[in-house]
């Protein structure tokens, strides 16, 4: 008995030390200068962030908690609460996640590797790049876990037609799944559609009345720096893995042969591209009017009501715990600014620095982004820009600009699995250690870093 209660306590360690720290944090005298319902907010998100960190609690039970303390602490009532974990951004995220399962669900991605090669050719190098713009662009208007979930079997086919142990091929293998990998991450800050820490940060900025930044304006701040990374990554990569085979005639040759037999084009797969592109455009024209969630929500409706998907599949296959993740990130993300909580750690952080920060723009910069950049590798990049939008905010610089620098920052997850969805499913097919992603990481990450701060001193502030 006493050996089953003590194993059980080293099992929940984390979460007992989280409790334990919230408890002695909450009894404490509040500091002078913040709302005792922002003292109580900043106790939760500390709490909330060792949860995460280190998975003591599955993600949708920390989304739970998140509710049951804002009301028991007092900081909200329950109908404030339930209205905060609902907004145009929860219904992006949310509609967002089930067009993918309409997507994916058409089974296009044989013919779209296909089309890539058929530009590239079999040299390997070659298919390096064309995995890597592929998905980068493709990740910029549908989603990094859709784009990797699409391409990871026919790379992973790739591989495998070119030798049966993929172990004996490491250095292919790793330069055409990190492709997929490192060009999904870039290409996710291209577009509000590329990631949810995009909409997270868009919601901010409208709720806190900084800035209306709709599909198209997004895509002008950020789609630059987007092209701007192709040729660096895309470079630093071919230089960090070494391929095995110089071409990949057979393997290409056995992926001709799978399409050939599965036929032309069907009818529902054209439909299903014509409804996608009908749906981007009203992202990019009617954004501004009806809101990102909206337009989502409208493009699952014509999936459902032209038969392309059944709600059964989108049921089974929607991550309804993100969803619930995210809409309590954004909830506590705003309790953080309602309360005044991001804006009292905001002035100690600038108090602390002696006035650096107020006087000189690139120090105030370089904080956000390389912190940011941190944090995102441990956290998820959408739980980083829910807990640091509101406080980089406040910093005293253009909000709107030091808002667009975390949530851009965020996606700098190379350097670890967890630091982004694609890097998860590319570690979870076992053939990625945890150093290579250090290996090929570090050079890409400072390539984002001077790439982004370059943008934040000569290009955003002339476009703002």
């Amino acid at each position: 008995m006493l050996r089953s209660i003590l194993y059980w306590i080293y099992q929940k360690r984390w979460l007992l030390f989280a409790v334990a720290l919230g408890a002695v944090l909450y009894n404490l005298p509040r500091p002078d200068g913040i709302s005792t319902e922002g003292y109580r907010t900043l106790v939760i998100a500390v709490v909330v962030v060792i949860l995460i960190i280190s998975e003591a609690v599955p993600l949708p039970g920390i989304a739970l908690m998140i509710a049951v303390l804002q009301v028991t602490f007092a900081i909200a009532g329950p109908s404030e609460v339930a209205q905060s974990y609902m907004s145009d951004a929860v219904f992006f995220i949310m509609g967002s996640l089930m067009l993918a399962v309409a997507i994916v669900r058409q089974g296009l991605d044989a013919r779209l590797t296909l089309a890539i090669l058929k530009l590239t050719g079999t040299r390997v190098k070659s298919i390096m790049w064309g995995f890597f713009v592929i998905s980068l662009l493709l990740t910029s208007f549908i989603g990094e876990h859709t784009v990797v979930a699409m391409l990871l079997p026919v790379a992973l086919t790739l591989i495998r037609n070119t030798s049966e142990d993929p172990n004996e091929v490491p250095g292919l293998t790793r330069m055409l799944l990190f492709a997929l990998a490192y060009g999904s991450i870039i290409g996710s800050i291209g577009t509000p559609s590329g990631g949810a820490r995009n909409v997270i940060m868009i919601n901010y900025l409208s709720d806190f009345g900084l800035a209306k930044i709709g599909y198209l304006r997004w895509m002008i701040f950020a789609y630059p720096l987007m092209l701007v990374q192709i040729p660096l990554a895309g470079w630093l990569l071919s230089r960090t893995f070494k391929p095995e085979r110089d071409r990949l005639d057979s393997a290409v040759h056995k992926l001709k042969a799978k399409v050939a037999a599965a036929g032309p084009l069907t009818g529902q797969q054209v439909l299903a591209i014509i409804l996608f592109i009908i749906i981007f455009l009203a992202w990019v024209f009617l954004s501004d009017r009806i809101g990102l969630g909206i337009v989502a929500l409208a493009g699952v409706f014509l999936y459902l009501a032209t038969g392309l998907v059944q709600w059964q599949e989108i049921n089974q296959r929607t991550n309804w715990g993100v969803v619930l993740l995210f809409a309590a990130a954004i909830s506590l993300g705003v309790q953080l600014k309602n309360t005044g909580a991001a804006l009292w750690v905001a002035q100690q952080i600038v108090a602390g620095t002696g006035g650096l920060l107020e006087q000189f723009a690139l120090a105030q910069y370089g904080l956000v982004v390389v912190f940011t950049t941190v944090v995102a590798n441990i956290m998820s990049p959408s739980a980083t820009v829910a807990m640091l939008g509101p406080l980089f905010m406040n910093f005293g610089g253009d909000p709107v600009l030091l808002g667009l620098a975390t949530a851009v920052s965020s996606s700098f997850g190379y350097l670890m699995a967890v630091g982004a969805p694609a890097g998860m499913i590319i570690a979870a097919t076992g053939l990625i250690r945890p150093r290579d992603f250090v290996q090929a990481g570090w050079r890409i990450t400072l390539a984002s870093i001077t790439v982004l701060l370059l943008a934040l001193l000569l290009y955003w502030p002339h476009i703002r």
